[in-house]
This record gives structure tokens, C-alpha cells and sequence, in this order.
């Protein structure tokens, strides 16, 4: 497993290498790398606040994408991103499969640095919102960004209905 070092200088790197502009880095305790826990403890609101989620086939050769959705809203697997991966069968991926396919800490998963090839689908929701806060890879950082940087990405699409408001 990488350190917290390397992987928040591979989602550095992205953030150069990307174009990514006017993004700011926060430093945190990483006792609070969990997005609730995050938005309590530095006064964020969760809606502002995104996940990045790996999810996993569960039939059939191994598949693997990224779904980004507000912290307020559920990822709709087994709807929408079972279809979007074109399997019978989806579902969260676990926490050591996550950390398998990313190289990143849970907790930190970001949208930024991910494996190349790897399916990234943001909800449609997000490019409403004037900033969101990702996480930086590991649980020591965060990411402030405009949503509309996310389509610099190689291979995200936005998507309407990814998620399911929990509002």
C-alpha cells in the first residue's frame, strides 16, 4: 500500500497534468477523512461534499467503475450503474477491493488519479452546485473544486439519475 505521501502526490500530479483549475487542498486531521465526519468537524455542508464510489460487477468477468454523487444522495447501483456497466449483477465494491483497484485510502477516494480505463460516472446533480469537496486519496486532504473541472477527466460522463436524492 502506498503512503499518504505518494498518494496524495499522484492526485497532485493529476491536478496538474489535468488542467484542473482553482482547486484548493485541504488539510485535515485524517481522524476526520469520513465525509460526515469531515463536514461536522471543518463546517462543510454535505450536499457540497462528493463521494467517488467504486463499484464491482458480481457475475461474470471482473468490471470496476467510479460513481461520483453528492454525500446527501445514494449511488443508484443496482438501477442505473448496472446498466451503465452493462452487467446482470453490481454492487459496492468492498473496502479492500477498493483499495486493490485504486490505490487510495478509504475515506479519501477520489475521482482524480484513478487507474486509466477505469469507467468514471459523475451525477448530472453535481454541475448544479457552485464548488464540491472530493477527497485527495488519502484521509489527510480534501479537494475544493468546481464541478465542471470533473469533465477534464479522460472517461467520466455525467450523467442524469445516477443517484437517488436522499433530500
Amino acid at each position: 500500500m502506498s503512503t499518504p505521501e505518494e498518494i496524495e502526490g499522484r492526485v497532485r500530479t493529476a491536478l496538474e497534468e489535468l488542467g484542473i483549475a482553482g482547486w484548493e487542498w485541504i488539510e485535515i486531521d485524517p481522524q476526520y477523512g469520513d465525509t460526515a465526519d469531515f463536514c461536522q468537524q471543518y463546517g462543510y455542508d454535505l450536499p457540497h461534499s462528493a463521494n467517488t464510489i467504486i463499484v464491482a460487477s458480481k457475475r461474470g468477468p471482473a468490471a470496476h467503475c467510479a460513481g461520483i454523487v453528492r454525500a446527501c444522495d445514494r449511488l443508484d447501483v443496482n438501477k442505473r450503474v448496472r446498466g451503465l456497466m452493462g452487467v446482470s449483477r453490481a454492487s459496492f465494491a468492498s473496502a479492500e477491493e477498493t483499495r486493490d483497484v485504486t490505490g487510495m485510502m478509504i475515506g479519501g477516494v477520489t475521482a482524480l488519479a484513478l487507474p486509466e480505463g477505469l469507467p468514471i460516472y459523475a451525477d448530472a446533480r453535481l454541475m448544479e452546485m457552485d464548488y464540491i469537496i472530493l477527497g485527495a486519496g488519502s484521509r489527510s486532504g480534501k479537494l475544493k473544486m468546481a464541478p465542471r473541472e470533473l469533465e477534464k477527466l479522460p472517461g467520466l460522463e455525467f450523467i442524469e439519475g445516477l443517484s437517488i436524492s436522499a433530500e
